[in-house]
């Protein structure tokens, strides 16, 4: 590199990035720039012969976010760095260390719990359907995750699950380790559970592995469970090289046993680790911030965002009489915002629950908006996306006819693209927004690619989930926005009884559900409405306490436009 990593980082990134020896703890707030900053503090460990890029490992908590961390590394001219998740790393150790240890190959992974716990419940005379098997199928994650054998899970929920019994729950849970264990089987949590018992049990392996990576950086730490946290002190041994890097506030997967009090006790584990604060918030309006700030005021480990940027118009808190009325009335927002001339693909509504999806879908169509729900089939593997990758592939082979560009068009024009788009609301317009997609990778791609080198690229972004974004309004749950952005966010449904969720009767499961909400507003670059409705049928609702905590001085109250029966009314 021509330039230090350090150049282009605010004083605070700075600090981090230039302590690259002992543990280092960075509270990086919503937007602040963690990524940046941790990727650059590997490529100026390397730029001075700290690291060694072999010997570092980068450990995040998705695919894309571990792709991510390699593109970025790679746009900083660092090849080599293992940029991994939890499990593709202790996947990648048990099949290589197994045969060694064990003299065979690593068992197989399963592919659905749901569907051998089906074959438990019948060898044990249980008759239960798929929604109980999904919830049996979380329990067994929660207990491995957080390390408890039957009987401490037994002994932590004594209650079971509503439909079954904590003895049964029990007996149906052993039946599946049976059968896992004589078709020599793991399922997604062995994968941890089974690395770190190699690693502890094998002290060959222990050394090969501390050998291998000297060097620790972990994204995301607020979200480690347990099991995670054991498998990253064996990984460490007795050496003190790792930073972890985390907000405490978006902490959202405790349900999961995400533990945030690894990141809130790093300082107390590792008396002489450096913490490091990053408070300047560089994706959102100040007027948002103002809002996220209220939120969590006081709540412990929270942040205070920050900006330099002048505060623009206060968000806004909209009253709808019932979820008809709240649907139509945000699908009008949309259509006006893109009547300004605000890209789809900028403009997200955010809800707590699937199932909100459905009336916003239906009233976005009829406006004749296209919209994505995030959480569905992976951009990736979309029918349409397989067989456009396979079609660019086989005309690279042959001489072009034309320029690149124009190429990627013809061939996805054979394959059902054209100029303008089907109506929304409907299959052919999903893999209408799909080939299109593939089509702006092409248009955007630099001078000089090629056809062949195009294709190869898509294969990678492919392998790293690295999604195109739609030309789409997206639509999501808070938990799947974690992560991301966009310009203008509508976040609806902030009802007690929806956020918080009616369920979280605890201080601990309310104060999740104010993380969550805390998640959703940050998300927000420019502007931010949260609404709520009155009614549900004939019930009536209250607004979200959260709304009370945030209070009047940060948001205005808007009316709520009369639309197809809504009447404007607060």
């Amino acid at each position: 590199m021509t330039e230090s990593p350090l150049a282009a980082l605010d004083d605070q990134q700075r600090e981090a990035a230039s302590t690259l020896r002992g543990p280092v703890c960075i509270l990086a707030g919503a937007g602040t720039g963690k990524t940046r900053t941790i990727t650059h503090r590997i490529a100026h460990g390397v730029d001075t012969g700290a690291y060694s890029p072999g010997r570092v490992m980068a450990v995040t908590f998705t695919t894309k976010a571990a792709g991510e961390l390699r593109g970025r590394l790679r746009g900083l001219g660092i090849e080599g760095v293992a940029a991994r998740t939890f499990h593709a790393a202790a996947l990648a150790q048990l099949n290589f260390f197994w045969p060694q240890v064990a003299g065979d190959t690593a068992p197989a992974i399963i592919d659905s719990k749901v569907r051998l716990l089906g074959q438990a419940a019948d060898g044990i005379g249980l008759r239960l359907d798929a929604a109980t098997l999904r919830d049996v199928a979380s329990q067994i994650e929660w207990r491995k995750v957080t390390m408890r054998s039957l009987e401490q899970y037994a002994a932590a929920r004594p209650n079971g699950i509503p439909s079954l019994a904590i003895g049964r729950l029990v007996d149906l849970q052993r039946e599946y380790e049976r059968i896992k264990d004589e078709r020599r089987q793991l399922d997604f949590e062995d994968v941890l559970l089974a690395c770190a018992g190699m690693i502890e049990s094998e002290p060959r392996v222990a050394a090969a592995v501390r050998e291998q990576y000297r060097h620790f950086t972990v994204d995301e730490f607020q979200d480690v469970s347990p099991v995670q946290h054991r498998l990253l002190e064996l990984w460490l041994g007795d050496r003190r090289d790792v930073c972890v890097v985390g907000d405490a506030s978006q902490t959202v997967y405790s349900f999961a046993g995400a533990d945030p009090r690894y990141l809130l006790d790093f300082a107390s584990r590792y008396d002489d680790a450096r913490v490091v604060r990053l408070e300047r918030n560089y994706r959102s309006d100040a007027a948002v911030l103002a809002v996220a700030n209220e939120l969590m005021r006081g709540r412990p480990g929270a942040l205070h965002l920050a900006t330099d940027s002048e505060p623009g118009p206060a968000p806004e808190v909209i009253a709808f009489d019932d979820d008809a009325a709240e649907a139509r009335g945000i699908a009008d927002r949309v259509a006006a915002q893109l009547s300004r001339g605000i890209a789809a693909r900028d403009i997200a509504v955010l809800y707590r629950l699937n199932a909100q999806s459905a009336p916003l879908l239906a009233a976005l169509s009829a406006r004749g908006i296209a919209a994505t729900v995030l959480g569905g089939k992976r951009f990736w593997d979309l029918p349409e996306v397989r067989q456009a990758l396979m079609a660019l592939r086989g005309a690279s082979v042959a001489p072009l006819a034309g320029s690149f560009a124009s190429t990627v068009r013809d061939v996805l024009r054979s394959l059902g693209l054209t100029d303008d788009p089907p109506p929304a609301g409907g299959a052919l317009r999903d893999s209408w927004e799909a080939r299109a997609a593939v089509l702006r990778l092409a248009e955007d791609a630099p001078e000089g690619t090629t056809l062949r080198a195009f294709t190869d690229e898509l294969a990678a972004r492919a392998k790293a989930q690295h999604e195109p974004a739609l030309q789409t309004v997206t639509l999501a749950t808070l938990h799947a926005a974690k992560g991301l952005e966009w310009d203008h966010v509508h976040l609806i449904g902030m009802n007690e009884g929806l956020l918080p969720i009616s369920y979280a009767t605890t201080f601990e499961q309310v104060d999740e559900e104010r993380r969550l909400a805390y998640v959703g507003i940050t998300r927000a670059a420019r502007s931010l409405s949260l609404s709520w409705s009155r009614t549900s049928g004939a019930r009536e609702r209250q607004r979200s306490r959260f709304l009370q905590e945030i209070g009047t001085g940060t948001v205005r109250e808007a009316g709520a436009r009369a639309s197809r029966g809504g009447r404007p009314r607060l």
